[in-house]
């Protein structure tokens, strides 16, 4: 393993060299992910999920480099031009781009005015040129090179700046000082076009702005590059493109006197004007959108895990609704495991308006089944459903609460292979019904089943690179799925294909294997199953779960490989059965085990909790027995709510009406504060005061901030703002510098990867 490399990694992490080169090892045996981060703690010295997946990947990226730059380095060598200065600055690069862009003036590139006037036998004439003499006469050197394709003096000289034009173009260290220049004091400008589509002024705030590229957000970004997509509007750069012509102009005259001082004077201001900064401004451009796209991707991943760890409602019997009014409410009565009892259907709102015969069967079905809980899909006709269960419970004295459930995927579930084979007889709306129910029971184990960009909780995810946003939401449901583990008698191939080591084929032999056996009653019958040979099991075995099992480890999270280990552990602390919630485990009596510190800890927790759920420690959905209504609300108010989405901007909550309010990012919090995803999560229960109702667009305006404390928070502004202004020493914060692919990466596994 390359040393360089491996040393990079461990100063961006701030980790050991041997962390990085431990991981890399195991990686490189074929352990998975979650494997190293729950099992092999003593090796990495505990690192998470996050840290690991970027060692995998930031050394896939090392290596790349380094291949480039041997393969640039051999490419120039090959055309007879490789220096020690050049091999020193390529080897100097950090970034593929910085290695293509020393390589720039030797690609071999398409049809160009400088290539023509090269291939025209004019290099030596711009070689002389940029010589800078002082001496000789210009229109005579450029006779020398005159042939059938040169016929002019004029031909000559014109191609000799073309060349020098190109050559301006493509110098490394021109190209990153004005694009570093750019980056920091440019100005995005963007103008409406006359003949747009936009009819409903969706990106109205973009037909005449201008703003600092230093300091554009993220989701501004996204907006500008749809609305230009979508050909609303046009996007330039304001800079001051004189001075960086004039600098470039410094850069090659030297503050010489030379005999083709103008000549040159005119090729650098083609050069610059006509190649380099169309060029460099794409490039921004693109960095600006990569930044974007790649914090994006990160917020969609983090609300995906958020959602996919909210707890599942244990125990309860569920009926899940899924509203509608013409087609009628479908209900899907469900038991504590999810499996479905009953399917019916209710016309309880226009235009068969049967409110009397709809409560009759929903308390038939409450009373028959014993229902506890009504999961309320948030779609067409939710409110005016929540209306009639809210009633219904008030009337009839329930001891019953309803909760409402995000639906979005759900008629994609429902319409699905995955949802056909499971309820071959249901129509489409029974199968959304059942999906509704399952997502308050046990939400990983139903959202799984879904693609995760159909789920609703992310920010432009059609305009984000597919590929990558696909990969990092897979590594998200990989991280929910193996930190909760499954029931290996009740997990669903779609849940089975996600744990640690197990793929698609191999989830569906474990149910072939169950379907034909029965209930497994050890994790060895593991081995039994076809395509799972020893590696697989070593993978998978610590996070599937047999509760009521032979072995009594097996309802654990401890692998099996240290099984004799917990037992000793036990015996060692005359602890007789698993799920004593205050065992005490002195260090005397363990001292001569030798187990290393994270194996005894983990085996200390599952021998406490052997059945604890990760997800317990996050907060569960908001049940509710009465409805709320637009007319209800009044400035100040305070409402409890449930977090259903977080974007760049702001927070959705679900405070109980048609529409989610908008606490935006201004109104999180006391201090500032770079994002909301610092002070809240997807499927967070918060307390919100209503700021603003637009009651002809049905709008709330929310803030977790109470109005005391909004007051507070703006004088503080006021006044910071005071004392900069009479501190004759303030100087303005340091411009931001443009954000890389990887610094990005970087700045957000900083920022998410411990904590989640």
């Amino acid at each position: 393993m390359n040393e360089n490399i491996i040393s990079t990694i461990s100063k961006n992490l701030k980790i050991t060299v041997d962390q990085v080169n431990k991981t890399l090892g195991l990686l490189e045996e074929g352990n998975t992910v979650p494997f190293i981060a729950r099992y092999r703690k003593e090796a990495t010295h505990g690192l998470d999920e996050e840290q690991i997946l970027y060692i995998e990947k930031q050394y896939q990226y090392e290596v790349h480099l380094q291949d480039r730059k041997e393969a640039v380095l051999k490419l120039i060598e090959e055309q007879g031009k490789l220096t020690d200065e050049i091999r020193a600055e390529v080897n100097a690069c950090t970034k593929l781009s910085q290695v293509e862009d020393v390589y720039r003036p030797y690609k071999q590139k398409k049809k160009t005015r400088a290539g023509v006037a090269i291939k025209n036998g004019l290099q030596p004439l711009a070689d002389w040129m940029l010589a800078l003499p002082e001496s000789g006469d210009l229109q005579q050197e450029a006779s020398a090179y005159l042939n059938d394709a040169v016929t002019s003096v004029e031909d000559a000289i014109q191609g000799a700046k073309d060349i020098i034009a190109e050559n301006v173009s493509d110098n490394a260290q021109i190209r990153w000082d004005f694009k570093d220049i750019i980056a920091k004091t440019g100005v995005l400008v963007t103008k409406v076009k006359k003949d747009n589509p936009d009819e409903k002024k969706v990106y109205e705030m973009y037909y005449d702005r201008s703003e600092k590229v230093s300091s554009i957000a993220d989701h501004r970004v996204m907006a500008i590059d749809r609305a230009e997509k979508e050909k609303v509007i046009t996007v330039s750069f304001s800079y001051d493109s004189e001075h960086l012509i004039d600098e470039a102009t410094k850069k090659y005259l030297k503050d010489a006197k030379c005999i083709c001082e103008e000549e040159i004077k005119d090729a650098i201001q083609d050069g610059c004007t006509r190649l380099l900064f169309p060029s460099i401004e794409n490039e921004v451009r693109s960095d600006l959108s990569e930044r974007a796209q790649n914090a994006s991707i990160e917020i969609f991943s983090l609300n995906l895990e958020k959602l996919l760890l909210q707890p599942p409602l244990k125990g309860r019997v569920v009926l899940g609704f899924d509203p509608a009014f013409r087609t009628g409410c479908k209900l899907a009565v469900l038991d504590e495991t999810g499996k479905m009892l009953h399917i019916d259907k209710i016309f309880p709102h226009e235009p068969v308006n049967d409110v009397e015969g709809a409560e009759k069967k929903m308390l038939e079905l409450i009373k028959q089944y014993q229902v506890q809980i009504i999961a309320i899909g948030n779609g067409t006709a939710s409110r005016e459903s929540e209306k009639f269960v809210a009633n219904l419970i008030q009337k009839n004295h329930l001891d019953v609460a309803y909760a409402i459930v995000s639906e979005a995927g759900a008629s994609v579930y429902s319409a699905g292979e995955i949802a056909r084979a499971e309820f071959p007889d249901l129509h489409v709306e029974e199968r959304s019904a059942v999906s509704i129910g399952r997502r308050l029971l046990d939400p990983l184990a139903e959202l799984i089943k879904i693609d995760p960009k159909s789920i609703g909780v992310g920010q432009y995810q059609h305009d984000l690179p597919q590929k990558a946003l696909s990969e990092r939401l897979d590594e998200a449901i990989m991280k929910c799925v193996n930190r909760t583990g499954a029931d290996l008698n009740t997990a669903s191939p779609e849940l089975l294909m996600h744990i640690s080591g197990l793929n698609s084929a191999t989830a569906k032999e474990i149910v072939n294997y169950r379907n034909k056996n029965g209930r497994f009653t050890n994790r060895e019958q593991l081995r039994e199953v076809k395509k799972l040979g020893d590696k697989t099991f070593t993978q998978c075995a610590g996070f599937l779960r047999i509760v009521g099992g032979e072995e009594p480890l097996d309802e654990t999270s401890i692998h099996p490989e240290s099984y004799e280990a917990a037992k000793k552990v036990m015996a060692a602390c005359g602890i007789t059965t698993l799920g004593v919630a205050d065992a005490e485990f002195p260090e005397e009596k363990l001292a001569g085990l030798d187990i290393d510190s994270y194996t005894l800890k983990d085996i200390e927790d599952a021998i406490r909790q052997p059945l604890r759920d990760y997800r317990d420690q996050f907060e569960g959905a908001l049940l509710k027995s009465d409805v709320l209504e637009l007319s209800d609300l009044h400035i100040g108010d305070e409402l409890s709510g449930t977090v259903r989405n977080v974007v760049d901007f702001g927070v959705f909550v679900d405070i109980g009406l048609h529409e989610d309010g908008l606490a935006h990012v201004s109104k999180l919090s006391m201090n500032h504060i770079s994002h909301p995803s610092e002070v809240v999560s997807v499927g967070d229960i918060v307390n919100v005061y209503v700021i603003g109702i637009d009651e002809a667009r049905e709008k709330v305006q929310l803030s977790l901030l109470s109005p005391s404390d909004l007051e507070k928070r703006d004088a503080m502004i006021r006044q910071n703002k005071g004392n900069r202004k009479k501190n004759k020493h303030y100087q303005k914060p340091e411009e931001k510098k443009p954000v890389t692919m990887e610094d990005a990466t970087a700045r957000l596994l900083e920022r998410f990867g411990s904590k989640h």
